[in-house]
């Protein structure tokens, strides 16, 4: 085996010092599904020799602590991927004798063994073994069809092709086992990157991703003409729009013996000057500008400490725009007052018009309601609010958008 991994390995070798541009169009995708070929068929190989190294117990015994830590150091692999190699390993040992042929010479892919595979162990357990044999049939004629995604979606309703007379029973057997599935691959990772990031990945099961999705698609929209996010971008705001929400419920549990919020550490005299840095009780740093934003809003308490440390206050009440003055700003603004803007007031931070920090006071005539979007436009773009006639929230452009910088008002939560 070895030999012939080496004179494939030195075949693709040659490949790959040949340019494809000379080849005919014909040529070229010809080349293309080659490639692919080989490809399946040196994964099946790999496959085949992780699946033998795990059940030698190589790893261990070289060290290691798991299969997937040893791959993760011999072939240089994230964890994820290394855990990957050896699940899909033990599916395809798993699998039958046709499917792991297709596999080998080709004819379907890993992902689509994995479909295969799921599909024909529901099938054997709703119809017995002679229907699952006739089912892996249809599935590999299917594989030269259909992607993975799709061959799973058909594979619910193959009795219907090969065992109709319990196909409607057996199709609520499929549907629990589906579940089952989805219940067991389940899992959110959250992976700390340089500078406070995260990486957030995963696989949602339907129930928990249909709440994701009706909870953030609303918030996920553009906020105006204007909005120059992109979609990513805007999904990235609405996911942490729902934890201002609910953070700001006060119906989370306790952590460590205190109500769930955010904890910022600074300088005062720093914070008054704009100047100051902060921490977070998870250590991690904000800017300056990122400090005096979070201060503005009653769901995020800062632990302010003077020059040498002593704590000076803890969220003073009179800073914290809450109760029966919240309410009255609700009543006035409605919602976001940022022209343009229909959010409700359940995603609107308070923000103080005269920064709190610089000695702004906590009232009626000094307060608006932002949501999360505007919150943070506001504090890092040209714009000024101010209140106008009657006591409204107005707001003035920059000089490059509006030359004469006339103010503008939200029309979205006018109650007359």
């Amino acid at each position: 085996m070895i030999d012939e991994l080496v004179r494939a390995e030195s075949a693709v070798a040659t490949c790959t010092d040949t340019a494809a541009w000379p080849l005919s169009e014909h040529e070229l995708v010809a080349a293309l599904d080659a490639a692919h070929r080989l490809e399946q068929r040196l994964a099946a190989v790999k496959l085949a020799l992780v699946r033998e190294v795990d059940g030698r117990g190589t790893a261990v015994a070289q060290g290691a602590s798991s299969t997937v830590v040893w791959l993760r150091e011999r072939l240089r692999l994230t964890i994820p991927a290394a855990r990957r190699l050896v699940d899909l390993a033990a599916c395809v040992d798993a699998a039958p004798t046709a499917v792991r042929g297709a596999l080998a010479a080709g004819a379907v892919s890993l992902e689509q063994a994995r479909v295969i595979t799921d599909t024909v162990s529901t099938v054997q357990s709703a119809a017995g073994p002679q229907v699952a044999d006739k089912a892996v049939g249809v599935l590999v004629d299917w594989a030269g069809q259909f992607d993975p995604t799709l061959l799973r979606k058909l594979g619910t309703r193959i009795l219907d092709h090969v065992a109709p007379d319990i196909a409607d029973a057996a199709a609520r057997a499929a549907l629990d086992a589906e579940a089952a599935r989805a219940a067991r691959d389940r899992h959110l990772t959250l992976s700390e990157q340089t500078n406070g990031r995260l990486r957030l990945s995963g696989t949602l099961d339907a129930e928990a991703a249909a709440l994701l999705r009706a909870a953030i698609d609303p918030l996920s929209a553009p906020a105006g003409p204007d909005d120059n996010r992109c979609a990513g971008q805007r999904r990235h705001d609405a996911l942490a729009d729902v934890c201002r929400l609910a953070l700001r419920t006060g119906e989370l549990p306790d952590s460590g013996g205190d109500p769930a919020q955010i904890v910022v550490t600074t300088n005062y005299d720093g914070l008054t000057r704009q100047l100051s840095t902060g921490v977070l009780d998870i250590g991690l740093h904000l800017t300056p500008d990122t400090v005096r934003r979070l201060a503005c809003d009653a769901a995020i308490l800062p632990a302010v400490l003077g020059g040498t440390g002593q704590v000076l206050d803890v969220g003073r009440q009179r800073r914290l725009i809450t109760g029966p003055l919240r309410r009255a700003l609700v009543l006035r603004d409605g919602g976001c007052a940022f022209p343009g803007c229909d959010r409700p007031p359940r995603w609107c931070d308070a923000h103080h018009i005269h920064h709190w920090a610089d000695g702004g006071p906590t009232n009626l005539n000094n307060a608006v309601l932002l949501c999360g979007h505007h919150h943070r436009h506001l504090h890092y773009s040209d714009w000024v609010v101010q209140l106008g006639d009657e006591g409204r929230p107005e707001f003035v452009p920059p000089a490059w958008l509006d030359p004469d910088q006339l103010p503008r008002r939200n029309h979205y939560h006018r109650r007359t």
